[in-house]
């Protein structure tokens, strides 16, 4: 069976989608896996109150604003996504608890989607939307902030996965996912510790060590271990950096660890990761 069967692929017509399409596609390809365009119509913002409609006047802008919007999805991404199999899903209401939602009822092996941050602030926020999906999804989720900047589907390479491993409850998940595609990618695979500590003595090291071996043990292929002090983010992005990573894997959830929760040091990761992460 495919690791990705079903790829969730949300999208807003922006130029952003560009990057996290090519991405899809080309995991796609490589799996053999079914591609959803899911776009999500907001409820109307109402510039004057909805007593000055009528009913009938209100119910042809509600129509004229699907149709539209069908007529949108049907062309979007059809260069990039041209051989996949794909199908296109349009649904109504609040866009992150859709495709959450979405994602869990036709059982996704995977999201893909863009940051959404904007100009130069980019990489000091995430989207709303982004934030949501990322924090209530149960599934692993693709993002990253230079998605845009993605080369040609044909150029997406995943040669290097990283795996950030902090040794707490989503560590076996993450490495497990991350082995997973190692081996089916034929990729090299590198878990990377940040110790708290200014200094990695060699007693620290043959400790952590002996642990991310328990941990891992019984996966293939099983990752090389990297070790380094300092600030989780910055010692795991350095890392990416380093191995000129091409995709890296990051566990999240509400267990608290070296990583501590989503909203601070894996948002922090994503914001600095040279390459995209992937949350699991």
């Amino acid at each position: 069976m495919a690791v990705l069967a079903k790829i969730l692929l949300p999208v807003d017509f922006s130029e952003r989608c560009l990057g996290a399409a090519r991405y899809a596609a080309a995991l796609g390809a490589r799996f053999g896996s079914e591609i959803t365009l899911l776009h999500v119509l907001e409820p109307l913002r109402y510039e004057f109150s909805p007593l000055e409609f009528g009913g009938t006047v209100m119910n042809e802008l509600l129509a004229s604003r699907r149709q539209q919007t069908e007529g949108q999805l049907a062309a979007f991404l059809a260069a990039e996504l041209a051989g996949a199999r794909v199908q296109r899903v349009l649904l109504a209401g609040e866009p992150a608890q859709k495709i959450v939602r979405y994602a869990q009822s036709e059982h996704s092996d995977l999201i893909v989607v863009s940051t959404h941050g904007h100009g130069p602030f980019r990489r000091l926020i995430l989207g709303s939307v982004t934030a949501k999906v990322l924090h209530d999804a149960e599934i692993p989720v693709l993002t990253g902030v230079h998605l845009e900047a993605t080369p040609g589907t044909g150029s997406v390479a995943f040669r290097t996965i990283l795996c950030a491993a902090d040794l707490g409850a989503q560590t076996r998940r993450a490495l497990e996912w991350a082995s997973r595609l190692a081996s089916e990618l034929g990729a090299r695979l590198i878990a990377v510790h940040a110790v708290p500590a200014l200094e990695v003595t060699p007693q620290l090291s043959d400790t952590v060590r002996s642990e991310l071996a328990r941990v891992g043990q019984g996966l293939a292929p099983q990752p090389e271990i990297v070790l380094e002090g300092g600030d989780p983010p910055n010692v795991v992005c350095r890392a990416a950096e380093r191995f000129d990573a091409d995709l890296l894997v990051i566990g999240r959830g509400s267990a608290a660890g070296i990583f501590g929760r989503l909203r601070t040091n894996a948002h922090a990761i994503i914001r600095q990761s040279p390459c995209p992460v992937v949350s699991v």
